[in-house]
């Protein structure tokens, strides 16, 4: 054995190839029905649950599976090595290598090299069959929408359209048990709209949802005359809600849509207008601290007339508030931080196929008797973590302003660096 692997390397990278490649596949259809089940139940309690026709249904399905591979891949890719070192480590067959002359090093080569073209099929995925897929998505959702309008509105929740919020209470299909509308009349004045009953119905032609409201109550605030209001009832309304204008009919494209190229450019530009935001506090803010100190030299030479000092604070109340204020704005786009949160998350995601070989061969090969199981179970334990650690990440990038490199890249530079530690101590061997 050892003659033959000497003189044909190419058959040692591929039996040792096949081995990952093998447990690979066992690991990726795991992850991949794992994530593809729990689309499943989300779409069966959105959708589903309200009979949309079953055409639509496996249209969204297959627009959602490019998300469920590009998930899929990095995670197999961990499962798997770590299937097949613990395999190779249980058979003994890294004493084997050994004894041949084959160091461990060599023997990673096949791994690491599988998993930089894994990562560069989840970055395919990730970068241009994903936001295909999630723009289709989203616009057979809509179409949806307007054909079955139950699958916008839930039982017990609120929804914004524009400026309407629409309360609802107990939905059975298309009916609706109780109902509350906030919005504001032509004129502007404040509307409340309660309702005992409504039934939902749609104007394909205008994209408007319709509520047919029974048993209405409506309280109208007054012009100019705060705490006063106008009220009316009556048997039954017709409210209409366009869709279109609302957050369900929104058919901008956001970040998730976008392939990486399209979202540096986005990024740049969205940094040059932040920059000029910046740039304009910064000279309004300068603009006030002059007229500030020109207030305080006036204050000064009235001191030195002939009436001598007198109260400035007066003269230098106006300038004062107006430069602390300035002082104190700061100019936030929460925006561009998605955005450069999605832009790292194209890239860290597809990435961790690798960096989680460089976890799994030494964390495998440790394991003398671990064997395929083991390796299996400790794999979706480090998945687990990785997958806490990402969503940390992703949840301090957009709510506390951590820096968006960092939240989406820490999670990959601690799996890269407890690979690293793992191998310190077979180094030179």
């Amino acid at each position: 054995m050892s003659r033959s692997l000497r003189l044909f390397p190419g058959t040692f990278d591929r039996y040792v190839g096949r081995e990952y490649l093998f447990s690979f596949l066992v690991s990726f259809l795991f992850f991949f029905v794992v994530f593809f089940v729990n689309q499943l139940l989300l779409m069966a309690e959105d959708i589903l649950s309200k009979r949309a026709p079953l055409r639509d249904v496996l249209l969204l399905l297959v627009y959602a599976t490019p998300a469920v591979i590009a998930m899929s891949v990095p995670f197999a890719s961990l499962v798997g090595a770590l299937m097949a070192t613990g395999r190779l480590a249980a058979d003994s067959e890294f004493l084997v290598f050994q004894a041949s002359g084959i160091r461990p090093g060599r023997v990673f080569m096949p791994f690491i090299v599988l998993g930089l073209l894994l990562s560069g099929l989840s970055f395919t995925v990730n970068d241009f069959f994903l936001p295909l897929g999630t723009l289709e998505f989203g616009k057979l959702y809509r179409k949806l929408l307007v054909s079955s309008p139950a699958l916008e509105l839930q039982p017990w929740s609120s929804r914004r359209y524009k400026d309407i919020t629409v309360v609802t209470g107990e939905v059975r299909g298309n009916e609706l048990s109780s109902i509350l509308i906030f919005d504001s009349t032509d004129q502007g004045r404040q509307r409340v709209i309660s309702a005992r009953g409504a039934r939902l119905e749609t104007r394909q032609d205008t994209g408007e949802i319709v509520l047919r409201l029974e048993g209405v109550w409506t309280q109208t605030l007054k012009d100019g005359e705060s705490g006063r209001f106008e009220y009316s009832s009556c048997t039954t309304m017709e409210y209409r809600i366009a869709l279109d204008e609302g957050q369900a009919g929104r058919s901008s494209i956001g970040p998730r849509e976008m392939s990486s190229t399209d979202l540096g450019r986005t990024i740049a530009f969205k940094e040059r207008d932040f920059g000029e935001k910046q740039a304009g506090l910064a000279r309004e803010t300068e603009r006030a601290r002059l007229l500030l100190e020109e207030a305080y030299a006036a204050a000064l030479a009235t001191a030195s007339g002939p009436q001598g000092w007198t109260d400035p604070s007066m003269s230098l109340v106006s300038p004062l508030a107006a430069y602390v204020t300035r002082k104190g704005d700061r100019v936030e786009d929460r925006s561009l931080d998605l955005y450069r949160l999605e832009y790292h998350k194209k890239f860290s995601i597809p990435m961790g196929a690798a960096f989680f070989v460089i976890l799994a061969f030494p964390l495998g090969a440790r394991a003398r008797r671990s064997g395929r199981s083991v390796g299996f179970g400790l794999g979706l334990l480090v998945a687990v973590l990785y997958w806490a650690l990402l969503l940390t990440g992703q949840t301090l990038g957009t709510r506390l302003g951590f820096s968006p490199f960092w939240a989406m890249w820490l999670p990959d530079a601690l799996v890269a660096a407890a690979g690293l530690l793992l191998w310190l101590p077979r180094g030179g061997r």
